[in-house]
């Protein structure tokens, strides 16, 4: 799908009308309330757009949602052997660590033969990449492997210019090491200085590594070395062997849920964990259970980390970008750039309104942004209103992170709610059906986590807008919360459907009957039908209401319960005259719509009935009598007309609709006056658009005036 603005577009509204719906004349609306979306773009949007652990069919798939944001609270302690935890700050590294390093290191899959040798060479080198991938430990068995013992670890908080101050005191250290050096704008690390500790490095005849991170500020003539990790399985292997041996290495690496850890992108500091998590299991102090929720456990500790981290390291700016990838991943990456700093500028304003201060225009470097994110960019081609186009989309490395960040944000930070709250307002109210539905799925996931809170403050006030966008994000985001099994949907949905007040909910109720019904057809439609009468019985209808319900209806029939709806709409279609409209206009609807993937637009209805009736099934007479239904009720046989005159044009151009219609036809025509206004009907069809007759017409007519056997 696109992310054109629908048309016609809604003018902005500075505040809410104080009138309501009940101040209008009886069955004249307010503009907003006539351009509401058609439920068939509601449902074709949800498809297009919905995140990919959202997969929207109409059904619950609320498995995956609670084993990801369900409660784990198991804390994750990260140990790294000779570096991280225990490591100094500044000093001399003790030789204990150094060897214990040394037999868990791998430099199997790396460039660690080439970073030596210029090491060797130039006695002076900087080593960038990501963090936690094992750049400080590559940097210690670097100067080991050159022969430099003991190592030195220096002050990281140095800046480039006061580098050679960190070796005015002669020490006996023959190597040394610091790590993430703290380099800007302001102070970037200077050739004039580099060629100054290389020549201090050559006097003293030791050697020196610095390490970086990703687009650390260095002038062009200092060249640094990327540092590649080896792979996870290598590194797991090697921790393993040191640990309990090469036989017991080789059972645990063959456990499946080794090869699932395995299978994500993770840190080295999560794959040194699960090391120590495996060891424990092989030992009976882990169970298979802890051991497979390890891996989750360590990126929920992942989100927690980014947002308890002080603005000097995760600024604000970048803690909103990762929550609007949260709501946006997979999706195009300037979209959520664009967007997520909206959200930025709502939390700066939290605990002080009337700040504001500018946002950089260019100081954004994605490929940092991307880094702390754990995500990538990939080119992918997309269907548009503007035809096919490749789209540059951002995702998290683990399709797992959104469901993990967005409750984590929402429940562990409440004081960023308002913030919250106001953007998701504006999404909702955005001209982009991608935009729309990302805030839907939000709003969605955040109700599967805490539904009070959500519903008061988010999907309540969207129902009960006047806005048209808003409620048809309200209707999306309860479809999306019901398919990932947020509590009380249905309940919640039944209740605003038969809401006699206010016709806001009630709307939004009465079209998510539609979309969530497909597991619940029987109870939809009894909440429709129920609607319905309210309805009946008023002197002043809603006519909005109105006109939804047998929308809905419509959306059940063409759901894969087709044949349940149409069964119980044959059953209670006796019942009241409420319950009879509401049964001939939901089939009329559903009558009209088209397959729109199929190149001739095949008749949605009049396809089920060509298998229904090649399969023998009760469906195909159901469908005919509801037609006769329909054609027999003077309120309904102009609409039941048109509908036919409709099918004749698409049987004019497929024939296995127009053997589908031939079938049809013969079985309405039983008596008669039926066969006389049928043959009527073929005798006076218009073309498309005004044009000739159609040429079905005439083999159609021939066929239902054919003398048949019985």
């Amino acid at each position: 799908m696109s992310e054109q603005p629908d048309q016609p577009t809604e003018p902005a509204e500075e505040a809410e009308p104080a009138a309501t719906e009940d101040d209008a004349p009886a069955g004249k609306e307010k503009k907003a309330e006539e351009e509401a979306q058609q439920p068939w773009a509601t449902r074709r949007e949800l498809h297009a757009h919905a995140p990919k652990s959202m997969a929207f069919d109409g059904t619950n798939h609320g498995v995956v949602a609670e084993r990801i944001i369900g409660n784990v609270t198991t804390e994750i302690h990260y140990g790294f052997g000779g570096s991280g935890n225990g490591a100094p700050a500044s000093g001399e590294i003790p030789p204990s660590q150094l060897d214990r390093l040394s037999d868990v290191f791998v430099a199997e899959g790396t460039r660690f033969a080439q970073l030596r040798d210029r090491l060797l060479k130039e006695q002076v080198l900087v080593l960038t990449g990501t963090p936690f991938t094992g750049r400080r430990a590559a940097a210690l068995m670097l100067l080991r492997s050159v022969g430099t013992a003991p190592v030195h670890v220096l002050d990281s908080t140095t800046v480039p210019g006061k580098l050679t101050n960190l070796f005015d005191t002669p020490g006996k250290a023959a190597g040394y090491v610091l790590c993430d050096l703290a380099t800007s704008r302001d102070e970037p690390l200077r050739e004039a200085q580099f060629n100054a500790l290389r020549d201090l490095m050559h006097k003293r005849k030791t050697h020196l590594v610095i390490t970086v991170g990703v687009g650390a500020y260095l002038e062009d003539t200092v060249r640094p070395e990327e540092w590649e990790p080896p792979g996870q399985r290598a590194v797991l292997a090697a921790r393993l062997t040191a640990d309990v041996g090469a036989e017991a290495t080789t059972r645990l690496l063959a456990l499946p849920t080794v090869d699932e850890f395995l299978s994500r992108d993770h840190q080295l500091r999560e794959v040194v964990g699960y090391a120590t998590e495996l060891r424990q299991y092989a030992v009976g102090r882990r169970g298979e259970g802890q051991l497979a929720d390890y891996s989750l456990r360590a990126l929920k500790h992942q989100v927690r980390e980014w947002f308890a981290e002080p603005e000097e390291i995760v600024h604000l700016r970048e803690k909103a970008f990762l929550i609007a990838l949260a709501a946006f991943d997979g999706g195009p990456y300037a979209l959520t750039a664009e967007l997520s700093d909206l959200l930025y500028s709502q939390l700066q304003r939290v605990g002080d309104p009337k700040r504001f201060e500018a946002i950089p225009v260019f100081s954004t470097h994605i490929g940092k942004r991307l880094q702390l994110a754990r995500a990538r960019t990939y080119p992918e081609r997309e269907d548009t209103e503007w035809g096919e186009v490749t789209q540059l989309k951002a995702a998290f490395r683990d399709d797992r992170t959104a469901l993990v960040l967005l409750p984590e944000v929402w429940t562990g930070h409440p004081a960023a709610r308002p913030a919250l709250v106001k953007w998701l307002d504006e999404l909702a109210d955005d001209g982009r059906p991608l935009v729309r539905t990302r805030a839907a799925a939000t709003a969605a996931v955040l109700a599967r986590t805490d539904l009070p809170s959500t519903m008061a403050l988010i999907i309540e006030p969207w129902a009960r807008s006047d806005r048209a966008r808003r409620r048809t994000t309200a209707v999306s985001a309860l479809t999306l919360a019901h398919q990932i099994e947020a509590p009380n949907i249905p309940r919640i949905v039944d209740g605003w459907s038969a809401d006699a007040d206010d016709p806001r909910p009630c709307w939004v109720a009465v079209r998510a009957q539609g979309l969530i019904g497909t597991e619940r057809p029987k109870a939809a439609l009894a909440a429709l039908r129920a609607q319905a009468h309210l309805q009946y019985g008023k002197k002043r209808p809603d006519q909005q209401v109105c006109d939804e319900l047998p929308k809905s209806v419509a959306l059940l029939l063409l759901s894969p319960e087709a044949d349940t709806v149409l069964a119980e709409l044959l059953r209670t279609l006796p019942d009241h005259r409420s319950a009879h409209e509401l049964a001939v206009r939901g089939f009329l609807t559903a009558c009209g719509r088209r397959d729109e993937e199929s190149g001739h637009g095949r008749p949605l209805v009049l396809d089920w009935y060509a298998h229904a009736d090649r399969d023998e099934a009760a469906t195909a007479p159901a469908i005919v009598r509801l037609l006769r239904e329909a054609l027999d009720d003077r309120a309904y046989t102009e609409e039941a007309e048109r509908v036919l005159r409709g099918w004749i044009r698409a049987a004019d151009q497929d024939e296995k609709t127009e053997w589908a219609l031939a079938s049809l036809l013969t079985r309405l025509a039983v008596t008669p006056r039926e066969t006389s206004r049928l043959t009527y009907l073929l005798r006076n069809p218009q073309g498309a658009d005004g044009g000739p007759y159609p040429e079905a017409a005439t083999r159609l007519r021939i066929a239902l005036t054919r003398p048949t056997t019985a």
